[in-house]
C-alpha cells in the first residue's frame, strides 16, 4: 500500500489545481463583465468554497485587489430635497388612495347591511305567513 498515498497526493493536487483554475476562469469573468468582485460572489460563480478562497493566497490577493481598485457603485447624484419631495408626493397619493378605499368600502358596507336587514324582514314575514297559513289549514283548532 505505500503507493497508494503518492495516488492520493496525485488525486488532491489534480483536485486542487481544478478548483483553482475554475476559480481564475470565474475571477477573469466578473472583471471582463463589470461585476462587484467579492469573495460571495466568486465562490458562487465558481461552485468553491469560501474557505478555499481564503486560504489561497493567490486568489485571495487578487480578489482584494479588484475589490479596493474598483469603488463601488456610485448614486446618482440627485438633490435630497427632490428626493423628499417625490417620496413624500408618493405618500401623499398613497394615503389618498388609502382613504378612497375606506370611504367605499364603508358605503359598500352599509349598502350591505341594509340589504341583509331587508331580507330578514322579507323572511320574518313570509315566516309568519306560513305559520298563519298552517293555522287556517288545520280544522280540528
Amino acid at each position: 500500500m505505500p503507493g497508494n498515498t503518492a495516488n492520493l497526493q496525485r488525486a488532491t493536487a489534480a483536485r486542487t489545481a481544478a478548483v483553482t483554475a475554475r476559480a481564475e476562469n470565474a475571477l477573469v469573468a466578473m472583471i471582463k463583465a463589470g461585476e462587484p468582485v467579492t469573495f460571495r460572489g466568486l465562490a458562487a460563480r465558481a461552485g468553491v468554497s469560501l474557505d478555499f478562497l481564503y486560504r489561497n493566497a493567490g486568489i485571495r490577493a487578487r480578489i482584494e485587489h479588484h475589490r479596493s481598485a474598483r469603488p463601488g457603485p456610485q448614486k446618482p447624484a440627485a438633490d435630497s430635497a427632490s428626493a423628499q419631495e417625490h417620496a413624500s408626493s408618493v405618500v401623499r397619493a398613497l394615503t389618498a388612495q388609502l382613504a378612497d378605499l375606506k370611504r367605499r368600502h364603508r358605503e359598500e358596507t352599509a349598502a350591505l347591511r341594509q340589504a341583509l336587514e331587508q331580507a330578514h324582514g322579507e323572511n320574518l314575514l313570509l315566516r309568519r305567513r306560513l305559520a298563519a297559513g298552517d293555522r287556517a289549514a288545520e280544522p280540528g283548532k
